[in-house]
């Protein structure tokens, strides 16, 4: 058998680039007389903009302060030790760059093995261990924790979660064992299953507390200090923890069933990670603690070397990297000041975008349209949404009144845009009439300020040729709803010029959005990839396959929501426009379905009703459907969606439309919503042989988001 200490060396020579943590041990006297204690301070030498993770190398270093401390609570010179982290940082938990590099499915049970075998000391020391949650805690980090005796947890702390199952793993090193048997298994299911699946949900400090993950709370500022003096009460037996009692009949049961079922409605089955860790909150009922933790090492090996977490990993850090280092953009130099915006319409989204840019930029921005009540109405939104804000206590008094005062209306463009910067359209969705409100705005715009369009389909190119000023026109493309979905395809049309285009990724930077370069072709990335996939489902309808079968044919891709609900949330007049300019573009892929058509034209929001409170199409809906008789399966209606989309990545990659597939995935991600663990859909497409069979080739290079050959 191999100790420890020999698992943890064989993991650390695989993985040469760790960020290697520190585990510094200091000793002091406790207040109350209580004795010297042990703190144990986990900290990589970086500030917080570089959080601590635990890879090999940081596991050995925090078992080797654990030999020292283990030998001086047996030999009565501690009566305590107590882990923390460096200002604002706990620990996150492991480092996931190591985990791309193993495969060997013994290595990757190495991580879990070597991860139990150091934390779980920290149950057995000779004397009662304390954690003290002082800054952000995930994964590994929050396990840490969970294998002490005590905790208390800063109210100043912003984010705590167990993000595994988001990822494609399980909480391997005791979450899943521990957490159920401090909280409950209903309580840890929401932790592990519920927050994880919901973007990865993060919990304050006081929610921490509340749950009972921690046993007390105290404020930042001194938060250390008050830790310390509560553990001398607590060793002094002055403070008794009391926990519950955890039910471990019915409820558990019912808790797991509850986990499952919130598995089913977010992934559908398509993902293995939130039932692995179900699977282990389930038999962790009986207690036994030894037997969770090998189980957790197992789930976690096997996930490992799956697909899934891969694709989790490229997923993550396709936003977490590339989503901030936009490939294509111009140096940031050349990229102007923006000190006032200018927002052409006043209609919804126009609304929500002078909120974003008024919220993110706090400069003066000001909305036009075409007469007063429509102006006062835009205005009147975005001051709706600031005492929203200050309601919530998001903003001050003082704030709030300034924000508001930064934002005007006018009728007049000469005077609203005069000294504008930047400009920004949000008009009906119509080449004439853009074309006519650019004619108006470079008219009365200094000759500095970029110009920019929302427009969803149409060329920018077109939209900027009847210009004197062409190269400072840029497509700057927001998704709905504008504050929540982070992705903004920025355009480059023929003529537009490197200073217009670093302006506008400049501003993207600041409205805190995922920017993505994008070439002025037709729909651009995610309207193009959706109506493709879109159009398929359409068209087995008309051709007769019953719509539920062409609803759940998709489910197994765990995407967000089911293809009519998302016609639903874009609107089926926006979906069947989009349809058409991309069937005049390339009318041997897009149709433009009649029954669509049909739909809109009767002014229907969707194709259901939701009276019972479920999705059931609406009869008047299912009268206007004429089908043709050609049934097909779920099996067949996923093949030929899936092939559509394949092909269609495929041409837009041939055509430049991104730099390379990562674009792809990256803007399907942050602008549609669809899950890490496919890793948006390309990784997907090459796992399921789907990309082979339609492009004769995969997307992706082997080991990129799979495992290495």
């Amino acid at each position: 058998m191999s100790t420890t200490a020999e698992l943890l060396k064989g993991a650390a020579e695989l993985f040469p680039g760790e960020v290697v943590t520190q585990a510094h041990v200091r000793h002091f006297d406790l207040p109350l007389g209580v004795g010297r204690f042990a703190l144990i301070t986990l900290d990589n030498g970086h500030d917080h903009t570089k959080p601590t993770t635990l890879g090999p190398q940081s596991l050995a270093n925090i078992d080797a302060a654990l030999d020292q401390v283990e030998k001086e609570a047996a030999d009565g010179d501690i009566v305590g030790v107590g882990v923390t982290g460096k200002p604002f940082i706990f620990a996150v938990g492991a480092d996931l760059k190591g985990v791309e590099l193993l495969k060997r499915h013994e290595d990757a049970l190495a991580i879990g093995k070597g991860g139990h075998d150091v934390l779980k000391r920290l149950a057995n020391l000779a004397v009662p261990s304390f954690a003290y949650y002082n800054g952000a805690a995930m994964g590994g980090g929050v396990e840490i924790g969970l294998h002490c005796t005590y905790r208390t947890v800063s109210a100043a702390l912003p984010a705590f979660s167990l993000p595994e199952v988001f990822l494609g793993l399980v909480p391997g090193w005791g979450g899943c064992t521990l957490l159920p048997n401090l909280i409950g298994a209903d309580k840890a299911v929401s932790v592990i299953i519920e927050n994880s699946l919901n973007q990865n949900k993060q919990l304050g400090g006081k929610q921490v507390f509340e749950l009972g993950i921690a046993d007390a709370i105290f404020e930042g500022a001194d938060f250390l200090e008050q830790s310390l003096i509560w553990t001398a009460s607590v060793l002094k037996g002055e403070i008794t923890v009391e926990r519950p009692l955890i039910d471990r009949g019915e409820a558990w049961d019912q808790a797991v069933a509850k986990g499952r079922f919130i598995a089913d409605g977010k992934v559908h089955g398509a993902a293995p990670a939130a039932y692995r860790a179900l699977d282990i909150v389930a038999a962790a009922k009986n207690g036994d603690l030894q037997q969770g933790f090998d189980a957790e090492d197992q789930a976690l090996a096997d996930l490992i070397m799956g697909g899934e977490l891969r694709s989790g990993i490229y997923a993550f850090n396709l936003v977490q990297k590339r989503g901030k280092r936009p490939a294509g953009a111009p140096d940031k130099s050349l990229a102007r000041p923006v000190t006032k915006v200018g927002v052409v319409g006043a209609g919804l989204m126009a609304s929500q975008l002078a909120l974003l840019f008024l919220r993110r930029l706090e400069v003066p921005v000001v909305l036009t349209d075409i007469d007063q009540e429509r102006v006062d109405k835009g205005v009147g939104y975005v001051h709706a949404e600031i005492d929203k804000l200050l309601g919530k206590g998001r903003v001050n008094q003082d704030k709030a009144n300034r924000l508001k005062a930064l934002v005007t209306g006018v009728l007049d463009k000469a005077e609203g845009f005069a000294d504008a910067d930047f400009i920004i359209e949000a008009v009906f969705e119509e080449m004439g009439v853009k074309q006519k409100v650019f004619a108006e705005v470079e008219a009365v715009a200094p000759a500095h300020a970029v110009l920019a369009t929302n427009t969803s389909s149409l060329s920018v190119s077109e939209m900027a040729s009847k210009l004197k000023h062409p190269e400072r026109v840029v497509g700057f493309h927001f998704f709905n709803p504008v504050a929540i979905l982070p992705l903004l395809e920025i355009v480059r049309g023929e003529q537009t010029d490197d200073a217009a285009l670093a302006t506008a990724f400049g501003v993207a930077k600041k409205l805190k959005k995922t920017a993505v370069l994008v070439k002025d072709a037709p729909a651009f990335v995610v309207n193009r990839i959706l109506t493709r996939f879109m159009g398929e489902i359409q068209n087995v309808i008309d051709e007769g396959t019953p719509v539920p079968v062409a609803e759940k044919s998709v489910e197994p891709l765990g995407l967000p929501m089911s293809p009519l609900v998302l016609l639903e949330l874009v609107g089926p007049a926006i979906g069947l426009h989009v349809s058409e300019t991309l069937n005049r573009a390339f009318p041997e892929r897009f149709t433009v379905s009649p029954n669509l058509k049909a739909v809109v034209e009767a002014g229907k929001r969707g194709f259901y009703v939701y009276d019972s409170g479920k999705p059931e199409l609406d009869p008047e809906v299912a009268a206007l459907l004429k089908q043709g008789d050609t049934v097909l399966t779920e099996e067949q209606v996923r093949a030929r969606v899936l092939d559509a989309v394949a092909q269609e990545i495929g041409l837009m990659l041939d055509e430049g439309v991104v730099a390379e597939a990562q674009d792809i995935d990256l803007c399907l991600i942050t602008g549609a919503g669809w899950p890490f663990h496919l890793g948006g859909i390309t990784p997907y497409l090459d796992r399921e042989g789907v990309s082979e069979r339609v492009n004769g080739k995969p997307f992706l290079e082997a080991g990129v988001a799979s495992v290495p050959a």
